[in-house]
């Protein structure tokens, strides 16, 4: 390797990593090597007038081709801001959304704002959201080119999502100084040994779980669980190859199929809480700023209860602000846990931890010491701008200066419901698991729960019906619960339509049904109904891990076929309720201004 092979290199676009792997080095070695033949990139303006006048928009890219470098570094202290990258399921809008405001607050406070994304089509590569914008990959290389030639005085990895997360580390390690929740932090709440000391220490507790780095360790860590367990890889963000499963066989699959387990990517296996409500807490915490001289403040920006149970990615639930079934020890708890962490982790800046509660006891799943997907909700509900405070709190400002110092729990009901690109995708189950699938959310508000939620439903674009024929099938172990469910939809005036095995059910509790042919056994069959739309809406829950043909059928006609559909008896009961209050017709559509500012 000579100075004239690594420069043609880089002009062919090979990073240091790939060059790094084909000699059989480290990417550190051959970016030392690159610094010492002075091989830099030069910046280049990117011309959005096609050269008819001057462009003044700051719009850089990087070259190693000759020619002059056109940045031009700043007087003030100027700010990185590292964004989320590509748009994709798990990683969206929403972390852009955070960025940006980043880049308002920090402009706001008097610093330039420098970001970095690679995604043209984001708003936080607009001309005028940042001060300088570099379109550049969201590598370790990239990112440091980018740092040291503008001079920056700090960088923000805290609010493009798992991406920048990732990089922190390194950036931290050669010279970027992370302003917000220092690395090491994030390490512990990314890092499953780390994070299990830490609850240890502050007597938290966490389902019973274990790290597996090949087959035989993670089978033998579900065995003393025992079956069903959560496993998924580390360091991942929108669970991807997250899984329930329910049996060896299972799990031996996953080992072999869904991921590659070493010691540097373990597998984290975790007892699965059945029938547990899941619970969202994001807070914003000034603790680390100065911890010898000031103890620093933990807020609680939003509690958001899960409408489905836990197992449903929080990406892809329906979810309540404030929590509506859990009791006020639960509550406090809660807030009681999450402070605990973000003062053991000198959080500076955003916070999000996941609960699953079951009966009275609380267990906490994860900690993302960053801003979560939440925050934009979240901040809409409360009227508070969570991204902004947390980038001038990651500059020096005190929550106290800021003026927001405690809980805003609204007097209102505010509804978050996910969208899916299901219709896109034919032949696809519906239904939802840990791993994310979602493309998008709304929001539903009202000063009545029920209405809410029946607002979240027209926004997503599955409006609940008022009258006809409603279709339930449950799985055997959900038949105890479906007779309650039943009852609710008959007293709305709705008629009930079910295969054998639950219309047994319904009959034993008084309900009058009409019996339907499975679709193996003739027609008229549920699918027949539904393509003619003499149903308007569907519950079915899944009878396993591993769905019946027929229930797939049922469901993905349903979404063709645009009949709304239910597939937990949670997600059924919040239907009835909001079909409930809207036939009483006392609501209104008003603006999210209208609604009283939380106190």
């Amino acid at each position: 390797m000579n100075q004239d092979l690594l420069l043609k290199a880089k002009q062919l676009g090979f990073s240091d990593r790939q060059i790094a792997f084909l000699q059989g080095r480290t990417e550190e070695e051959i970016r030392n090597l690159r610094l010492e033949l002075n091989l830099v990139p030069n910046f280049r303006l990117v011309d959005t007038c096609a050269a008819e006048f001057e462009a003044l928009t700051p719009y850089y890219y990087s070259s190693y081709d000759q020619g002059e470098d056109e940045t031009s570094p700043s007087d003030k202290k100027t700010v990185m801001i590292i964004g989320g990258g590509p748009n994709r399921i798990g990683q969206g809008i929403e972390f852009d959304y955070c960025c940006v405001h980043a880049a308002f607050s920090l402009k706001e406070a008097g610093f330039e704002t420098l970001m970095v994304n690679s995604n043209p089509e984001t708003v936080s590569t607009d001309f005028d959201t940042s001060d300088k914008l570099y379109f550049e990959p969201l590598t370790l290389e990239d990112v440091l080119h980018i740092y040291h030639r503008e001079k920056c005085w700090g960088a923000i990895a805290q609010f493009g999502g798992q991406t920048p997360l990732n990089l922190a580390l390194g950036l931290q390690k050669n010279g970027v100084r992370i302003i917000g929740t220092s690395p090491q932090s994030i390490e512990i709440a990314e890092d499953r040994e780390l994070f299990s000391k830490m609850l240890t220490r502050l007597n938290i507790p966490q389902p019973p779980n274990g790290i597996a780095v090949e087959e035989t360790g993670a089978l033998k860590i579900a065995e003393r669980l025992t079956y069903p367990v959560l496993v998924r890889p580390s360091f991942v963000l929108g669970g991807r190859a997250m899984q329930i499963v329910y049996s060896e066989s299972e799990l031996r699959h996953y080992m072999r199929t869904a991921v590659e387990a070493s010691p540097e990517r373990p597998i984290l296996v975790d007892k699965f809480l059945e029938d547990a409500t899941e619970v969202d807490v994001d807070c914003i915490a000034d603790v680390g700023l100065d911890p010898e001289n000031e103890e620093g403040i933990v807020v609680i920006g939003g509690m958001l209860e899960h409408i489905e149970f836990a197992g449903v990615h929080s990406g892809d639930a329906a979810m309540v602000l404030p929590v509506h079934t859990l009791s006020e020890s639960v509550v406090e708890t809660m807030r009681q846990y999450t402070s605990a962490m973000a003062r053991e982790l000198k959080v500076i800046g955003l916070m999000n931890v996941q609960y699953a509660v079951k009966g009275d006891k609380v267990y906490v799943l994860e900690v993302n010491p960053r801003a979560s997907r939440t925050i934009p909700f979240i901040s809409k509900v409360i009227g508070v701008p969570l991204a902004k405070l947390a980038a001038k709190v990651m500059t020096g400002k005190r929550l106290s200066e800021l003026g927001f110092t405690q809980e805003l729990i609204p007097d209102y009901w505010a509804v978050k419901e996910s969208v899916f690109p299901f219709n896109r995708f034919p032949g696809q189950d519906i239904l939802l698991s840990p791993e994310m699938r979602s493309t998008g959310e709304v929001m539903g508000l009202d000063k009545d729960l029920g209405v809410a939620f029946a607002k979240s439903q027209m926004a997503a674009g599955s409006p609940l019906p008022l009258s006809g024929k409603i279709f339930l099938s449950v799985s055997d172990a959900q038949k105890p619960d479906v007779a309650e469910i039943g009852k609710l939809f008959a007293d709305l005036g709705f008629e009930l339509i079910s295969t054998e095995g639950t219309a047994d059910v319904l009959e034993k509790a008084g309900l009058k049904v009409s019996r339907i042919a499975k679709i193996s056994e003739g027609r008229p069959n549920t699918l027949d109904l539904l393509k003619n739309h003499e149903i308007q809406l569907v519950i079915n829950t899944p009878s396993g891990q591993t769905p019946r043909g027929d229930e797939v059928k049922i469901r993905t006609t349903a979404v063709y076929t645009n009949t709304p559909i239910m597939t937990t008896l949670r997600g059924a009961k919040a239907a009835a309720q909001g079909i409930a209050a809207l036939k009483k017709g006392d609501w209104s559509v008003k603006s999210i201004q209208e609604y009283k500012t939380p106190r």
